[in-house]
């Protein structure tokens, strides 16, 4: 990845439209929008996106203008083939622009739509700003919600609060009310962190069951301690400790990561607890991306998302001020790619630059990653948590690498009982 930041921004013959020589192909990617770019109305320890302002140097309380926003939306548009185009608003907190900015949202996307294009929208929320007049508006334009929530009131409250340290769990779950008496369709967005990892049933049984989301998305949070500051793997050498080695966990005084972030084992742990649940009474009825994905890559077919996909580089990240970056989780000033300003999405989306930061994924695996009998479920996870060194002394190590492995080693001979079934009823139907 690092590498990649070393290369030109020269588009590749991929990003035009494809004109009929060659191998056929189509453009996809995906871009999460940052309009509101680190402004929140919360303060979560744990937020990986709240320095950005400062770390980015950009202007205080000024948001993306409706120049920007219509260049964006156009680019993305011609940018895209093929009949589906999904924006992702996301923040900070996006609803801090208010009701207005996406009526303006909607009112571009259509005005650029092409002839047999479908326009999808999706916010990642916090909720707290949710009410009739946002739900009515969510429903009427067939927004999906993705809401931030971290479990019941005491692992909610525990690292999500205001800016004046109070709790927000009640305001958030006003926020569903209101979703749910519009009928919007949401989704539970969970920060695994070392708080909440070690009660993973009441996670897990609470989202869907008192919340009632059938879509939920684990994601481990996993924070070096100069995240604020320093991009990944722009770390020193020198101070990368090996795995399972006491600066490789949180809460010790020179651990790598925050305090906050989730314990390798404890992950483990909370996957093989949630998954044994999920199987036993939720299969078929709630989706759980790290379980889903897993059993379709045990089909054969590909990641469903990027933290286990073998190459990664289709999500890319544009700030409220039109700055791209090669990841959501890659909003460093190394890692920007150029502003839609002065280049289109598509150009630097299928860019020289951005095609050695996806290929980085595989290329800089280290051997044990490269032996291990659950490479093609891994595939090394996300490359921002690569912060350990393996038993040989190699860097590159996914630090959550002991839980993951824990966690395949249970679950793998029950996926491929799940994957008999999946076949087996699929080939039912098609009798």
């Amino acid at each position: 990845m690092k590498h990649s930041t070393t290369v030109p921004v020269n588009a590749l013959p991929s990003a035009e439209k494809y004109a009929g020589n060659g191998p056929a192909y189509q453009r996809r990617f995906h871009v999460m929008a940052k309009p509101t770019g680190s402004a929140c109305n919360l303060d979560c320890s744990y937020c990986f996106y709240l320095h950005k302002e400062h770390l980015l140097q950009q202007e205080k309380r000024c948001y993306m203008s409706d120049e920007t926003l219509e260049n964006f939306i156009r680019q993305y548009i011609d940018g895209q083939d093929g009949e589906q185009v999904v924006f992702s608003w996301q923040g900070g907190e996006p609803t801090l622009m208010g009701l207005e900015f996406f009526h303006k949202v909607v009112k571009f996307q259509q005005q650029y739509k092409k002839p047999g294009q479908r326009i999808e929208n999706d916010l990642q929320t916090n909720g707290i700003l949710i009410n009739d007049a946002w739900a009515e508006f969510l429903k009427a334009n067939q927004f999906l919600v993705g809401l931030s929530i971290d479990g019941p009131r005491e692992l909610h409250d525990r690292y999500r609060i205001t800016r004046s340290g109070k709790p927000t769990f009640d305001r958030v779950m006003a926020g569903v009310d209101a979703l749910k008496r519009h009928g919007v369709p949401f989704n539970a967005l969970v920060t695994v962190n070392r708080t909440n990892a070690r009660f993973p049933l009441e996670v897990y049984r609470f989202v869907t069951r008192e919340l009632g989301a059938t879509y939920v998305q684990f994601n481990p949070c996993v924070e070096p301690v100069d995240f604020t500051q320093t991009a990944p793997h722009f770390w020193r050498d020198d101070t990368i400790p090996t795995i399972g080695s006491r600066r490789a966990r949180p809460g010790d005084l020179d651990s790598i990561v925050t305090d906050w972030s989730v314990d390798p084992d404890d992950w483990g742990r909370f996957l093989i607890a949630t998954f044994e649940e999920w199987v036993n009474n939720d299969l078929g009825r709630v989706q759980v991306n790290l379980f889903e994905t897993a059993v379709a890559q045990m089909m054969g077919m590909p990641a469903q998302i990027c933290t286990t996909a073998e190459f990664c580089g289709k999500g890319l990240a544009v700030e409220k001020n039109g700055d791209v970056f090669s990841c959501d989780h890659y909003v460093y000033p190394e890692y920007q790619i150029g502003n839609i300003a002065d280049n289109s999405l598509a150009r630097m989306a299928f860019s020289e630059r951005q095609q050695a930061f996806g290929m980085g994924k595989c290329d800089t695996l280290p051997q044990q990653c490269k032996q291990c009998p659950y490479l093609k479920l891994c595939h090394g996870e996300c490359p921002k948590n690569r912060l350990v060194l393996t038993t040989d002394g190699e860097a590159g190590l996914n630090y959550l690498c002991p839980g993951i492995k824990a966690f395949f080693n249970y679950a793998e001979p029950i996926l491929a009982g799940i994957v008999t079934l999946v076949k087996r009823d699929f080939k039912g139907v098609s009798r």
